[in-house]
Parts: C-alpha cells; structure tokens; sequence
C-alpha cells in the first residue's frame, strides 16, 4: 500500500505493507482525509506536541475491510483519534480526551490515515450516517473540536461574542454558534477572503485583524465587552486581543492549539474575573452533535471543502491548505 510521511521539508508517499490488525482492531479502507491545520504545524516543525518524522491524517473516512469491536466488513466509519488509556483519572471520570497517557492517530501515532490502509481499535471507529456522503462525513471531527469549544462555553443563545480567526475552525465554531442561538457574533482575521467566508456563514461584523484598534472595533460592534471570546488562533496578539476584549467578567475560550507559551496579565484576569477555557478536541457527545449538524443541513460540506487531491498529490494538498485560500483539503485514495 502507499503512506505518507512528513520529513523536516517535504511530505512523502512511501510504499509500505499492509498492517495486519490485532484481534481487538479493524482493517480500514481510507476513502478521505482532511489536512488539518494541526498537519500544516507539524509539517512545518511547530507542533508543541508533534515531532518530525510523523504519518498524518486524523480526520479520515474510510471503510471497514475486516471487523473488529461490534463492527461490520463495508460499514463506513470515521476515526475518533484520540487514543485513550482507560485506566487514569481522566479516563475513569469521563474526559477521557484529557488523557493522562494518550496517544493520538495521525499525530505521531505509528499510523495516520493519509494512507491506503490503517488499524484501529473497534472502538475507535465511529459510524457514518448513511444520509453523509463522504465529504461531509470527513468534517465531524474537525466540527467536533468547535462543538466541545461551545459547550464549555456555557449556554450561548442570545449572548455576544467575538471568534477571533476565520480559518477552519473559526468558520467551524461560528456555525455551531449560530446553530446554537448566539446572538451578535464578531469575526476577526487578517485575510479578507477569510473575513468574506465568515460574513457568508453568519457573522454579524467582521474586522480585519491587523487593524490598529482590532479590539476597540470588536467593542464597538458589540456595543460593549464580549460575553464569550473564541481565540482560533491563540498567538500572543490574538491572547491579548482576546482577553482585552472579553474584559470585565467574559470568558476566553482558547481553540487554536498555541506553537508556544503566550503571556496573560494576571492581575487584570483576576481583578475583572475573566474566565479563561482551555478546549482540547472533543468527546463522543460531541461527535453525536457534529453529524446531527451535518445531516441537518446547519453545518454544509459544500461551504467548507473548497479542494480535493488525491494521495499522489498530498505535498500540493498541504501547500493549498496553507496557502490561506481554502478551508478544508480533502486527500483521496482515488489516485
């Protein structure tokens, strides 16, 4: 079969046999699988937890060739990646996402799904509607990771907020807001395609964040501080902008996986009781709620998967993803 493998400067398709699936694991078929902007960091050596070599692709759709786990030959699955232990703290209490010993497929797992063929565990494998095709089916898992974002939020009907970057999961988490009743919702980014597509999916007022003033024109347009603040970028600018924004008694929910520590000032975090969020990936009721948007028409394959490569041309597929001109690259195993 073919794999590929990201080295330090470029992003092979390699020849390799067949994985030969344990008695609790299943054989998958790949059919899709996105480029996540957690690839595009990796491959570019920024990944806090992602060394290079690796074997990408998380947010894949394929088809079981040999069962394992309660599932069937032909069904059609998703990955759920993350690789719990089920034994620690985290495990046993329900956040089995925040594992202690957790091991993530496609992110320096010793398999990815950017390939012919991949194993994972039955339990891994969570399966498709048959109303998804399967363009729509790849985006539950990245849809995931902004579902889990706004439910830690809290309760968002009817409540101002500011979703700082329009790349994928901004535009993501900007549609699940307005599928869960926000009320004025402000998106940030420096590019304007970026800030057309978050106009089109609902935002309210979108600025441009290289902008001067960036969180005076997001106050301004809320006509005051932000109740929720969804920092899909999390870099120094975009933490300051975030919690000055959120500033008194908001919330700061941080998304975008940071490439390094940022600073927050602590004695205004305090004083003005911002609260600050953590968000990281998702958990099966996430998952549920993903596809439910999905199948539900809130959440459209055909506004977010802008381009297609097959797995010959997976080193084209990462530089359009990164070029800032698409939101989701799919790969295919088609060519």
């Amino acid at each position: 079969m073919r794999r590929v493998v990201v080295y330090p400067g470029r992003i092979a398709v390699e020849p390799a046999d067949i994985p030969v699936p344990r008695p609790d694991e299943a054989l998958v078929r790949t059919l899709a699988a996105g480029v996540c902007g957690s690839d595009l960091h990796a491959a570019r050596g920024r990944h806090p937890f992602v060394a290079l070599p690796y074997r990408p692709g998380h947010e894949v759709v394929g088809i079981i060739e040999t069962a394992a786990g309660g599932r069937t030959p032909g069904q059609r699955v998703i990955v759920t990646p993350y690789l719990p232990c089920w034994h620690c703290k985290m495990c046993t209490s329900g956040r089995e996402n925040l594992c202690e010993n957790l091991q993530f497929f496609g992110c320096g797992y010793p398999q990815g799904g950017m390939a012919d063929f991949f194993t994972l565990p039955g339990d891994r494998l969570f399966p498709v509607p048959d109303a998804l095709d399967d363009h729509s089916a790849a985006l539950i898992e990245p849809l995931s990771t902004p579902v889990h974002a706004v439910r830690l939020a809290g309760d968002v009907t009817g409540r101002s907020v500011a979703v700082l970057g329009a790349g994928t999961i901004g535009l993501f988490t900007l549609a699940v807001l307005r599928a869960h009743g926000a009320g004025k919702i402000v998106s940030t980014d420096p590019n304007p395609g970026k800030r057309d597509r978050a106009a089109a999916l609902g935002a309210d007022v979108t600025i441009d964040a290289r902008s001067p003033d960036v969180t005076g024109q997001v106050r301004k347009s809320l006509g005051g501080s932000a109740d929720i603040v969804f920092d899909c970028v999390a870099v120094q600018s975009s933490t300051d902008q975030a919690i000055a924004i959120a500033d008194r008694g908001g919330t700061v929910v941080v998304v975008g996986v940071p490439a390094s520590a940022v600073t927050v000032p602590l004695p205004i975090v305090q004083d003005h009781q911002i609260r600050i969020q953590g968000s990281a990936t998702y958990l099966p009721e996430d998952y549920r709620e993903s596809a439910g948007l999905l199948g539900q028409g809130a959440v459209r394959a055909a506004d977010f998967v802008t381009a297609t490569r097959p797995l010959a041309q997976v080193a084209e597929a990462f530089e359009i993803a990164a070029s800032g001109n698409h939101v989701k690259v799919l790969v295919t195993t088609s060519g």
